[in-house]
């Protein structure tokens, strides 16, 4: 709420490690919600897929990300990983099976961005603890579905920390790279995930990464991608590059106005999008 609105950043990693990028693209920023994709890959690395997928769907929510009436419909299994209540079961999944959530998640993303001094802005995380209560309604609610196995509180910590973590569009476009890349990190050849893996995280993301927008997002811009509210969206064009954004200007569903705007008119003249007939 007192970052400058008319900030706006742009970054593109490309498959061979390459980065282009402009305006405000080295000012760090609270990635929010975009921090979901990377604790998805953890779980996806560690965990069978039945653990995963048997306690969350993979279907858009088509409802606000954080709502309570779709999780009470469906007897306290998320609609996807990207909402806030599928984001707290796959907090619960990690805090549940992995000593040092949060330290494995910090060391992952300095890992993938090539940063190492990314971390978590502590005075985010205590602001949203000290706003908790919807989402510790939803991880109550999912509790008494028998659906979170790990202490509310601790969830509700772990998952805050994910989305203090403050990074620049340069450091965010690497850190998804792998995505653009058939699973391997360009910066240093390492394999983050399967090539089947990638393909699953991208539909995700195409059709589940920027809420009940996500329809809009894919007509307009033709990109798997992830948004937060702090500004920032990330995209994906396979094979290609991988692309951050950040404006914090937020339009009335919570993804970033000018951001959503620059990847349309990016997607539009490269011929990046995945439904282009002949792409650029």
């Amino acid at each position: 709420g007192e970052v400058d609105p008319n900030h706006f950043g742009i970054a593109v990693c490309h498959v061979d490690g390459r980065v282009q990028y402009a305006g405000d693209a080295l000012t760090r920023f609270s990635i929010q919600s975009i921090v979901k994709v990377h604790a998805l890959v953890l779980a996806m690395q560690r965990l069978a897929p039945d653990d995963i997928w048997s306690r969350v769907g993979r279907e858009p929510s088509g409802q606000a990300f954080n709502s309570m009436v779709q999780l009470e419909v469906e007897r306290g299994v998320p609609r996807n990983p990207f909402i806030n209540a599928g984001a707290l079961l796959v907090t619960d999944l990690l805090v549940s099976r992995i000593v040092s959530t949060q330290y494995t998640l910090r060391e992952h993303l300095r890992r993938l961005s090539g940063s190492d001094d990314v971390g978590f802005d502590e005075r985010v995380a205590r602001s949203e603890m000290d706003h908790k209560a919807r989402n510790a309604a939803l991880a109550y609610l999912m509790k008494a579905y028998g659906n979170l196995d790990a202490d509310v509180e601790t969830v509700l910590d772990t998952y805050f920390h994910g989305c203090s973590v403050a990074m620049n569009c340069v450091e965010m476009a690497r850190s998804v790279a792998f995505l653009a890349n058939r699973g391997v990190n360009p910066l240093d050849g390492s394999r983050v995930v399967s090539p089947v893996e990638t393909r699953q995280l991208n539909a995700l993301l195409l059709t589940c990464g920027l809420y009940d927008a996500a329809g809009d997002f894919a007509w307009r811009v033709g990109l798997p991608g992830k948004s937060g509210v702090g500004g920032g969206i990330l995209a994906v064009a396979p094979g290609r590059a991988s692309i951050a954004v950040w404006s914090p200007g937020l339009n009335r569903v919570g993804n970033s106005l000018l951001g959503s705007e620059a990847l349309e008119m990016l997607a539009t003249r490269t011929g990046w999008s995945v439904f282009a007939a002949h792409p650029g």
